[in-house]
Parts: structure tokens; sequence; C-alpha cells
């Protein structure tokens, strides 16, 4: 296939006095970013739009060393210039330190994946923040296994829908929590053996009457980490990935010896190019098997042209959404 036209400019989002408010992202013309070695181009179709893009927005998450300054950590599209295993017209889509809300994204060759068949541009820019990270917490840093029983915080999220998916896949048992009885339906919906309403229920209660949980998803944190403790079995492991609840918790100390739990998390974003690429390669050879298979789905809660990306990140502060919300070029 020949190479493609790539012009010298572009479209891409911008945050106004360098951050503040929903409403100081706006579309800005800015020079198209020029791939380095071992890197690729995409023209960017959509961007899934995350919670850290709201932090960095807000000036609390900066990009790491070497990344654009600018928002959007997924994208999918076609390749125009091209590195490593990828040709000129290839369907991508591909994780990013930043710069996915724009017209053109330049990445790490490695860190893009095929778009799985059957799946849309829409429904691939919202698997690979939300996959690479459930992978690492849930699958490596939790070691969840077939016969083990999930418990997912906040499971109407981008994050929740996904490890719910991915964990079903994988064998095990899911408890779901959520905020509501609508989005605890949802989650039961979405393939959760049991789902609770956390404003309405002791979720440590429901997970031991359940015989207990193995390994916890916890984006939540604050005085989430006492019940978390409370609900685990003996060997258990809580995992955060957020702390939206509260970033400090009192830590009961004989409880967690007496459980010989483990507590860890980790971030994503400032992981070396080289650990994305390793990541990137075991999602392909694991869960990418599992989107064939029709077992993991993307779940798109709402779409917005890029120029609405003020809306978008006002969508996902409302707290609403059940999925991922992605913009659309």
């Amino acid at each position: 296939m020949g190479q493609t036209t790539i012009p010298d400019q572009m479209t891409a989002v911008a945050v106004k006095d360098g951050k503040g408010p929903a409403e100081a992202l706006h579309v800005v013309e800015t020079p198209t970013p020029a791939p380095g070695p071992g890197q690729i181009l995409v023209r960017v179709e959509a961007a899934g739009v995350n919670r850290p893009d709201i932090l960095q927005r807000l000036g609390y998450y900066p990009p790491p060393a070497g990344s654009p300054d600018t928002l959007g950590l997924e994208i999918a599209g076609e390749v125009v210039a091209a590195a490593g295993r990828w040709q000129v017209g290839d369907r991508v889509c591909a994780l990013l330190g930043g710069g996915g809300y724009a017209q053109y994204a330049v990445c790490d060759a490695r860190h893009a994946l095929p778009i799985p068949q059957g799946l849309s541009a829409v429904e691939a820019a919202g698997l690979p923040e939300t996959v690479f990270t459930v992978y690492a917490n849930v699958f490596e840093h939790g070691g969840l296994k077939a016969g083990e029983t999930l418990m997912v915080h906040g499971a109407t999220s981008g994050i929740g829908t996904t490890a719910i998916q991915m964990a079903k896949a994988a064998g095990a048992k899911v408890i779901a929590t959520a905020r509501g009885a609508t989005k605890a339906r949802q989650a039961k919906d979405l393939g959760a053996d049991v789902a609770i309403d956390a404003t309405a229920e002791d979720f440590a209660e429901v997970a031991r009457a359940e015989g207990g949980v193995d390994v916890i998803l916890d984006m939540v944190g604050g005085d989430y980490f006492a019940k978390n403790v409370a609900a685990l079995n003996t060997g258990g492991r809580i995992v955060f990935i957020a702390s939206l609840g509260g970033g400090k918790a009192e830590l009961n100390i004989g409880q967690l010896m007496q459980k010989r739990a483990v507590v860890t998390g980790s971030t994503l974003r400032p992981r070396d190019a080289d650990e994305k690429a390793r990541l990137a390669a075991a999602v392909e050879a694991t869960v990418w098997p599992w989107i064939a298979a029709g077992k993991v789905r993307p779940q798109i809660d709402k779409t917005f042209p890029l120029s609405q990306a003020d809306l978008a990140h006002a969508h996902l502060e409302a707290g609403g959404h059940v999925g991922k919300v992605v913009l659309t070029l």
C-alpha cells in the first residue's frame, strides 16, 4: 500500500491556561507529530476518555517524560507511517503516553495491537487503557485464577465493566459493587454473579455470605479499606488503581496478618516503554482470544465528536456512565 499524504497541521484538543474545568478544553490547530525510531503514526478515528485525562486537565497528573503534554491515553485508527510489525493501512488500537485527542497520534509500535475482528474503531478505542489496566492489576498483581472470586468496586465504570467480563472469561466468580440499585442491576447484566448496591448494603457482609473474595479491584479507597479486608479470604489480595473515595485509610495490621493478605496497587502510564511492550504482548496473547470468542466486548456508554471533548469530560465526571466514553473524529 502506498504512503498516505500526511498534513503538516492537525486538529487537537488543548486545555486553556494549562489546567482548568471541563470547559477549558478547546480545539486548536497544531503541528502533526512526526514518529521517531520504532514509532508509528496513526490517523485517529476514535479516542477513549479516561479519569487520568480529567486528573491531567486539573493539573494533578503530568505526562511522563517524552510524552505529549496533551490529553488522550488510548486510540484506534489507521497506521499512516509504519514501523515494527505494522504496515501503512493497518488498523490498530494503541496505548499512548498522551496526545490521543487529535487527528494524528504517535506511539511506540510495540504498544499497538490489531483492532479485533468485528469491533468498530469506537469499540477498539475503549480497549487499551482499560484492558491493560485490568490485566496488569487483576491477573498479574492480583494473581486471579479460575475458581477464585473477584470483587470489583465501581463496577459500571469502563474499568469495572471490563474487569467483570475478563474475570468471567478466566473462569472466576465476580462480585460487583456499585452506587445505586440501577447500577447494581447493570453490573449483573454485564455478567457479575452477585451485584451489590453499596449505598444500601454492607458489601463485606454480602461477600462473606458468598464465601469471601480472593482478589479485590478497588478504585475507591478511603473507608472501603476496612471492609475490603473483612471481605477477604485467607491469602486474599487487594489491588488499588485509584482512590476516588480518599487516599488515606486506617490499617488493622493484626487482621492483615491473620488473613495473610497482600495490599498492592499500580499505575499504568508511568511504566517504561519496555514494560508496556511486555504487557501489550501478554494482553494480545490472553485477552484478544477472549474478544474473538465474544467473551469480552467493550461497553460504550456514549460518544462525542472531538470538538465536544469538554462535554465528554463533563459527562464522565457526572458519574452516570456505564462503560466507556469515546471521542470520534
